[in-house]
């Protein structure tokens, strides 16, 4: 096997906090990915575990595989060709994402990152994120015991030609914006009692929801909270704008809707859904995504009775058991 080949490159391995080079070095990563594919390769809980200070409940595992200087860019020195990162949770369960660069595919990075991670971590309790399903993942999942076990869909909405019924919300409640310093805890409380059902989002943390407020992307005009005449929290419609990315236009995400207990059944979770779409038309955005699981039967006959239609699909993997 020739120096050449990426089996005999080595690979950084990093437990805990990732420092400001190997940061700037996944971020550009990511961007050259996200360029090429129109897929961000990496989570947002991943991007935001990294780049914060304190990963909270969550630890990290990077495999960073860089390419020899007789293979990199002579103008940049070794380059970045692909990451594997695992967030690990403090069952011992964690979520694993690749990225490959661009410049780097077929190439047998992918390969190389995942069985060192075997080596190093082994894959008890992982599940493994494709974004965009693309066939060298599936493949690559194959090749090492995963089966898909989850979908989840990426739908869009054309905003110019959607038209969107009046919002009607229930008796003795209104829509008010999220007020940081003042919301954080009761919101938190009804997310946690609204996604119950739903870990990844039911257990988002203080140190969670402050990163996110941390990004540049948040805007708590676009973080609608449906309030009782007490102020009492019981829905929500968090929304998100994603910049434009080289040839890729701007996109408003409906980021998370959700409806507390009390208040489900009576109409708001509608209400709220278009009441964020219509926030995101008022600002110019001529489209509107959002992910949904595929087999969230009553989620996406909504969201197709408001005219989304599917777009992309992001594949959950997992160890399959064995014989």
């Amino acid at each position: 096997m020739s120096p050449a080949h990426p089996e005999n490159w080595p690979v950084l391995a990093v437990k805990g906090t990732v420092d400001g080079a190997l940061l700037h070095d996944v971020t550009a990563l990511v961007a050259a990915s996200q360029e090429s594919d129109g897929n961000p390769p990496l989570s947002e809980q991943t991007l935001v575990t990294l780049r914060a200070a304190d990963a909270g409940d969550h630890s990290v595992l990077a495999l960073a595989l860089y390419a020899p200087d007789e293979e990199s860019d002579p103008a940049t020195g070794q380059d970045l060709a692909g990451v594997a990162v695992v967030i690990e949770e403090p069952d011992g369960t964690g979520v694993l994402e690749v990225a490959v660069h661009p410049s780097y595919r077929n190439q047998g990075v992918g390969d190389r990152l995942v069985s060192e991670l075997k080596n190093v971590r082994g894959f008890a309790g992982l599940n493994a994120w494709s974004h965009g399903n693309h066939e060298a993942a599936a493949d690559l999942a194959a090749r090492y015991g995963f089966g898909a076990v989850r979908e989840l869909w990426k739908m869009r909405l054309m905003t110019a030609a959607a038209e969107l019924p009046e919002i009607t919300l229930p008796a003795d409640v209104r829509l008010r914006a999220f007020v940081p310093g003042r919301d954080e805890d009761a919101w938190l409380a009804a997310n946690k009692a609204a996604f119950a059902h739903h870990p990844e989002q039911g257990n988002m943390s203080r140190a969670d929801l402050e990163a996110r407020m941390a990004e540049p992307w948040f805007d708590p005009a676009g973080f609608l909270l449906a309030v009782d005449p007490a102020d009492r929290i019981l829905g929500f419609h968090w929304t998100k704008v994603h910049p434009r990315h080289g040839d890729h236009p701007a996109i408003g995400e409906v980021y998370v809707v959700g409806v507390t207990p009390e208040a489900q059944g009576s109409g708001l979770g509608k209400a709220l859904t278009i009441a964020g779409i219509q926030h995101l038309r008022d600002l110019g955005l001529r489209a509107v995504m959002l992910y949904v699981d595929a087999d969230n039967t009553p989620a996406v006959s909504l969201y197709r009775r408001l005219g989304f239609t599917r777009w992309d699909v992001d594949v959950m993997y997992a160890p399959l058991p064995q014989p």
